[in-house]
């Protein structure tokens, strides 16, 4: 592949292109890249960056984050903000998986002790959270109750028993954004929806316990603000959405969108997957609200797992999960749009903000973040392959130009076709067994797409956006078991 002509390269880690890159750009386009992640990035994401920069309404920039890759209507790792009177809201600028996001979870454990009993651990966490399509949850949920849980998001599961006040406290947004309503929703959306609570599903989707070994701690000082105190502390990770639920309220509303945005709001884009209206018309206001409501689903969803999860530790090893600090760290969103306030050009503005496969990192002091963590900046959680590890960093005030936005995950290299033709399932599963990561799924074609080859660099993912200031390093976390769909 080779890099458009007109790039410019702006510092080691920011590069753009001018808005005569393409005809009816409105605003440059920003990618937050090492050279060497940018020569990684497949071409779509510079044709779909350059397309987001022609949505109306957009202002300053169409951001993309260091693990970019081609996805629909943004690329992975897409970012653009919104004037909420004159802009748009695109579907494809939040994506099917509304509210796809990441929870970690604390133990008291060491790896010395869970070793043992990682087989155990792992096996009996895999019969007790559904992996896989179409799986279904232990939440008997009625479709009545379901419209329930999409306006209060994880604030419903902690009022039916499925979890600790503080995990409110340690979630974005309280685990639940308002001014959801299930009346947006279609009866296929709740259909699709209601009996999937507490389902990790499958793709990319995981539970993994994780080490945070010494050596591996980047700043102590943070990382004991957020809870890890011990040499080889066994911590849980997890990465899930909104399932069904959240694919079907996208899916009708891009229909919807692609029935007025011409006829109706006289909107042309270079793509039909960035199909949008007017943020403030009938149908944006709907989608907005349908949104949240798989938002919420999504928040619940986590909740439930969670619970499930805290339950088969304290089963396992014969304490209450409060006796083995299971306190959550933090969850974290990457799939929304949120209506938030950011400096724009030095003045206080209340802005749309799209995040496409791209993590809120509010830095230190920043409102809306937990008391606890005011002075280190919020919890920021960075998926790594289930070969290569994952990272814990903390937001950064250098966040500020990407409307406090980093990176999400390692993000892919190849499809998911390209990895099942390169490896067996079955033997990625003996390979990693023999390292000592511990893996049970319920596809091993599945297994085969998620292969660590098929994914950039985490290290290098990690340290870029330490580099350009959007989030810094707290700890690498080496995974030693995995449940997968």
């Amino acid at each position: 592949m080779s890099l458009p002509v007109q790039l410019r390269k702006i510092t080691a880690t920011l590069w753009e292109l001018p808005v005569s890159y393409k005809n009816g750009m409105l605003v440059p386009v920003r990618i937050v890249a090492s050279e060497a992640l940018l020569n990684q990035m497949d071409d779509g994401v510079f044709q779909q960056a350059s397309n987001v920069a022609c949505l109306p309404g957009i202002i300053g920039y169409s951001w993309c984050m260091p693990d970019g890759h081609w996805g629909y209507g943004f690329p992975i790792g897409g970012v653009a903000a919104m004037d909420p009177e004159t802009g748009v809201i695109s579907p494809g600028g939040i994506g099917f998986d509304i509210n796809c996001g990441m929870r970690l979870v604390l133990t008291n454990l060491t790896e010395e002790q869970v070793r043992p009993r990682l087989h155990e651990l792992v096996n009996l966490l895999f019969t007790q959270i559904p992996t896989g399509v179409g799986c279904t949850g232990f939440v008997r949920c009625s479709r009545s109750e379901f419209r329930k849980v999409i306006e209060q998001g994880a604030r419903w599961c902690l009022c039916n028993g499925y979890g600790w006040p503080d995990d409110l406290e340690m979630t974005e947004e309280g685990g639940c954004f308002g001014g959801a309503d299930a009346d947006a929703c279609s009866d296929k959306a709740i259909e699709r929806g209601f009996d999937q609570i507490g389902t990790l599903g499958s793709g990319n989707h995981y539970c993994e316990i994780q080490v945070a070994r010494p050596e591996n701690i980047f700043d102590e000082t943070t990382a004991r603000a957020f809870g890890i105190t011990l040499p080889n502390q066994v911590v849980i990770m997890f990465h899930c959405g909104s399932r069904g639920f959240g694919h079907q309220v996208a899916t009708d509303y891009l229909q919807k969108f692609l029935r007025v945005m011409t006829t109706k709001y006289d909107i042309k884009m270079p793509d039909r997957e960035l199909a949008c209206a007017p943020f403030r018309s009938p149908e944006g206001q709907a989608y907005f609200s349908a949104m949240k409501c798989a938002v919420n689903m999504g928040f619940a969803n986590r909740q439930v797992i969670l619970h499930r999860i805290r339950e088969v530790f304290s089963r396992l090893f014969g304490r209450s999960a409060e006796d083995l600090g299971m306190r959550m760290v933090y969850d974290v969103a990457h799939n929304t749009a949120k209506l938030e306030t950011h400096l724009v050009d030095g003045i206080p503005r209340q802005v749309l903000v799209h995040r496409k496969g791209a993590t809120r990192s509010f830095g230190p002091g920043a409102a809306g973040i937990p008391d606890c963590y005011r002075e280190t900046g919020q919890p920021v959680i960075i998926g790594g392959s289930m070969e290569t590890g994952s990272y814990l960093l903390a937001g950064q005030g250098g966040a500020a130009r990407t409307f406090f936005t980093t990176a999400h995950g390692s993000g892919r290299t190849m499809s998911r076709h390209q990895a099942k033709k390169m490896v067996k399932g079955q033997k990625l599963l003996g390979e990693m067994e023999q390292r000592g990561i511990y893996v049970r799924t319920s596809s091993y074609g599945g297994l085969a797409e998620e292969a660590g080859f098929a994914y950039k660099d985490i290290d290098e993912v990690a340290r870029t956006t330490e580099e350009a200031g959007l989030s810094r390093r707290v700890s690498k976390l080496v995974p030693i078991g995995n449940i997968k769909g």
